[in-house]
């Protein structure tokens, strides 16, 4: 196994943002502002990190039962910690997070390399795994936050760089400006990665049979 491709398949090629898409709920609600990624990114990384090691340490002792319960528990209390943290040292990010941080426990990108990866591999490849993930889905909320805080205020990171003579727009920092960044940063990423469009068929589709499209099907790209 490769230490170093298990580290950077999550950072572009298998991206949870902007490839696979998961995590779209604390990405377009948080990314107002880079700090705010930064942390967000941050934090479920260190949580991400954690509950691999703990889970792939565990693996063999839970049982396949309660195996998401068990995984939940273990995402929970790393939350709790990250929250005491912010709570304690970062305050005002930990408002401005609010209960997307609490949420990070059912995070689709957690559960599912705890339940892709940590519970079927080894410690180390298991926290790379983890690290490269969660380095990844940071680099893309700050890109995303930086791209709206820059466009929607004209400060980033607290720090005015857009000249007087232009005035913000003020759609990036509302939640279709977030849906139009994030879209933009994901066709960039796709087409430098040379990621192609599925092509969508009517193969498997349950109303294939009464489908009108479908008899046309070896003629157009469309589906029904």
């Amino acid at each position: 196994m490769s230490y170093m491709k298990e580290f950077t398949k999550g950072l572009i090629k298998e991206n949870p943002n902007l490839v696979m898409l998961l995590g779209m709920c604390p990405t377009l609600a948080v990314t107002v502002m880079a700090e705010n990624g930064l942390g967000m990114g941050l934090a479920t990384t260190f949580v991400l990190v954690c509950s691999n090691l703990v889970i792939s340490l565990l693996k063999k002792v839970i049982p396949d039962t309660v195996r998401l319960p068990c995984f939940i528990v273990i995402i929970a209390g790393f939350v709790t910690l990250v929250s005491l943290l912010l709570d304690a040292f970062l305050p005002e990010l930990a408002k401005e997070l609010g209960v997307f941080l609490s949420l990070i426990t059912v995070n689709c990108i957690i559960l599912g390399r705890a339940e892709m990866f940590a519970c079927k591999n080894k410690v180390l490849p298991s926290v790379l795994d983890g690290l490269g993930m969660g380095l990844g889905f940071t680099a893309s909320l700050f890109i995303v936050g930086s791209i709206r805080e820059i466009l929607g205020t004209g400060m980033w990171m607290g720090i005015t760089i857009a000249p007087d003579f232009l005035e913000p727009m003020t759609l990036f920092i509302l939640p279709a400006g977030g849906f139009f960044t994030l879209g933009c940063v994901i066709a960039i990423v796709g087409k430098l990665t040379g990621k192609k469009p599925r092509k969508i068929t009517c193969e498997g589709c349950p109303s294939r049979g009464s489908c009108e499209f479908a008899a046309k099907e070896e003629t157009t790209d469309g589906a029904c």
